[in-house]
């Protein structure tokens, strides 16, 4: 680090005590879903997040994710968001589709509203990969939601 030492790097802190946490879940794949949802909310609540802060609405797909995000964005509620879902991909083009534009309005609503979104919608080419990403991506993207709320806190 001696060559940083005239240079100021933010920490990272993932201390999530009084945060305030909003999830919104996709309920299509269900079983993939659930899992993420569940590695999600533990971790935040390994992190110092407090049940009470936590806040989850679930939405029938992948495409609904991003304006129940936009409305909790909005609501000036919460520090940081998660998206989770599983977009499978199928024999159709909706595969793509769902993909492409959900991705892109998640990433949308976050630089529209200045709250972080750690996105976790899984996509993937079957049920085998989705459930063994599930653990990992919905630990990660509590990790990320805290991360990011905390460093947007401190930034000038």
């Amino acid at each position: 680090m001696a060559r940083f030492e005239n240079i100021h790097e933010y920490d990272i802190d993932l201390d999530g005590k009084g945060l305030r946490v909003g999830v919104v879940m996709s309920r299509f794949n269900q079983d993939v879903c659930e899992g993420l949802l569940s590695a999600c909310t533990d971790e935040l609540i390994r992190l110092g997040v407090s049940p009470e802060l936590i806040r989850i609405a679930t939405v029938p797909g992948a495409l609904e994710i991003p304006l129940v995000l936009q409305k909790l964005a909005n609501s000036g509620k919460f520090d940081a968001l998660v998206a989770l879902g599983a977009v499978i991909r199928g024999e159709t083009y909706h595969f793509e589709l769902v993909s492409n534009e959900m991705g892109a309005a998640i990433t949308r609503v976050g630089l529209d509203t200045g709250v972080p979104i750690a996105n976790g919608v899984l996509t993937t080419e079957d049920d085998d990969q989705a459930l063994a990403r599930m653990q990992e991506k919905g630990s990660d993207c509590a990790r990320a939601a805290v991360e990011m709320a905390k460093l947007l806190k401190v930034l000038p």
